[in-house]
Parts: structure tokens; C-alpha cells; sequence
């Protein structure tokens, strides 16, 4: 991807008069030198994964550290027996976004978008809407294409892994793609876009990458669903009108920045945060010892 920033794809966005998903698929043609088909077929391939995660999600398995799973059967039951405070669409997202992250948890084939800790973000937001939604299949390609620019922009210009610039480059980062997507699927401008992305990021700057035991597992699983909810609202936000005082390109240049300067031990150390804590210092012996016992 050599798209270095998100003005420059509003850019040709305007100089050429196509959409801001097309700008993202011409680029990923020249840069992986491929034809328009098949940049699309792999693109296909992507939100093909992410369905069949969901479908074969059951519930019943556990991650290693017995520390996740359930949980989003839990959620998909709940919506189903209760008048949820959240309902609809709304509570399919939080029920997506769990069953997504336990099952990479669980070692299940997973889309990682931007990253397997972040995997669940993405399709939390978009599997439920193409259910709730008549959502033709190359519009959905075309939010994912718009997903992906973002985040390959962000990549460039500052970092999508927790090591680096903790959890806000991860699922902060997940968080801007799906808003984007969204605001795409519901035909927003390319600038209500960019307002999605950069209120997206400013809600969550500073987030710590703090995993207990070093697992991604606590609280990364959790951490997708406010990821996905942060989506819709600033997806939402921007397609009433509402806007980003700071340009797209400065919150994310804010972001990296803040990445830097965050503690070593907020960076997916396991040294701060809940990691740090007593339950989360049991945890790891706990599993510390399991290691030594089957070596």
C-alpha cells in the first residue's frame, strides 16, 4: 500500500471523481501488480473468512489459559431471552465482537484486521448489519477496501501493533477501519470518512496494551466490543454532521506520538495495568506453572 496518508486518497478521491474505496482497490492493483478481479476475489476471500469464523462459532471452546471463551454464546442467548438494554444490531455487535476474539483466542481461523487481537472489531460491525440491512455483497467489498485504506494508512504513518504503540494502535486502529466501513455502507462522503477516523482515534488515544499473563486473551477479548461500539457512534457522528476539529492526519500522527512516549510496561509487556495487578500476577504464575509441569 503507498497510499501515505488519507488527504492524499481525498485527493484523488477529487481529482478523479471515484470514490474513496476505488482509490484504495487501484492502489493495491499497482502495488501488488494485479488486475481488478483479482485484487477483488482476495478482497472476497477476506469477508468469506470472517463469515465462516462467525458461523462456526459454538461456544464450547476454551483458550489454553481457560481464561476466555462462552462468552459470546452468552451474549447471543442473552439477546435472544432478554429485552437487552442494547438490542437489535447493537447487541449482535457486542455478541460478534466477543465470539470473534475468543475464537482467536481459541486458535480458530480468524480475519486479523488490523491485528488477531483486534480481529473481532471489523466484522462485529458488518456481519450484523449484513443481516439487519439489504447490504449487496460488492458494497460490503467496497467498506472493506475503505477498512483497509485507513488502516494502511495508519500503519504508515504510525503503528497498528500493541508492542509498539499500545492497545490504542490496535484496537484503536480496528476501531477507525469499521467506522470508516460503516460510514461508507451508509454512502457518507469521503470526508465524513476521515471525521469518523479521526473522532474514532481521539476516543481512544492512550489506551494501554496491558494482557494478563501475556496472553491475548484479558482484557483484549472485552476490549473488541468497545471497539466496536466506538465505531458505530463515531460512524453515527459523522454522518449526522458532526466533525473532528483536528484534521484525520494530525489525530493520527497524535496517536503515534502518544505511542512513543506510552511506558514500556503499557506496551504488551504484561508489566503494567491489569497484568500488573494481583489477580493478574496469579494468572501468570498459574500458567507459569502449567509451562513448566508439561515441559
Amino acid at each position: 500500500m503507498a497510499l501515505l496518508s488519507m488527504q492524499e486518497i481525498l485527493d484523488r478521491s477529487h481529482e478523479s471523481g471515484k470514490p474513496f474505496w476505488e482509490i484504495v482497490l487501484e492502489d493495491d492493483m499497482e502495488e501488488r501488480q494485479v488486475t481488478r478481479e483479482t485484487s477483488m476475489a482476495k478482497m472476497l476471500s477476506v469477508w468469506q473468512a470472517m463469515k465462516d469464523a462467525s458461523d462456526s462459532y459454538t461456544g464450547r471452546r476454551r483458550s489454553v489459559s481457560g481464561l476466555v471463551g462462552g462468552e459470546g454464546m452468552k451474549m447471543r442467548q442473552y439477546n435472544m431471552r432478554h429485552d437487552s438494554l442494547s438490542g437489535g444490531y447493537i447487541g449482535d455487535v457486542i455478541a460478534e465482537a466477543l465470539s470473534m476474539g475468543e475464537s482467536n483466542a481459541c486458535m480458530c481461523r480468524i480475519v486479523a484486521a488490523p491485528t488477531a487481537g483486534a480481529c473481532g472489531v471489523l466484522p462485529a460491525v458488518l456481519l450484523p448489519l449484513n443481516k439487519y440491512e439489504e447490504v449487496s455483497q460488492h458494497q460490503i467489498l467496497e467498506a472493506l477496501y475503505v477498512a483497509s485504506g485507513i488502516g494502511a494508512v495508519i500503519a504508515y504513518k504510525g503503528s497498528i501493533a500493541g508492542a509498539a504503540g499500545g492497545c490504542q494502535a490496535e484496537i484503536g486502529t480496528a476501531s477507525a477501519m469499521a467506522a470508516g466501513a460503516l460510514v461508507a455502507l451508509r454512502g457518507g462522503s469521503g470526508e465524513q470518512i476521515c471525521h469518523a477516523v479521526a473522532m474514532n482515534i481521539a476516543n481512544l488515544m492512550g489506551l494501554v496494551c496491558d494482557p494478563i499473563a501475556g496472553l491475548v486473551e484479558v482484557p483484549c477479548v472485552k476490549r473488541n466490543v468497545i471497539g466496536a461500539m466506538n465505531a458505530v457512534s463515531c460512524a453515527d457522528m459523522a454522518l449526522a454532521g458532526c466533525e473532528s476539529q483536528v484534521p484525520v492526519d494530525e489525530v493520527i500522527d497524535a496517536m503515534d506520538e502518544v505511542g512513543r512516549r506510552m511506558p514500556v510496561e503499557f506496551r504488551e509487556t504484561a508489566l503494567g495495568g491489569l497484568a500488573a495487578t494481583p489477580t493478574g500476577r496469579a494468572v501468570k504464575a498459574k500458567m507459569e506453572e502449567l509451562r513448566l509441569k508439561n515441559t
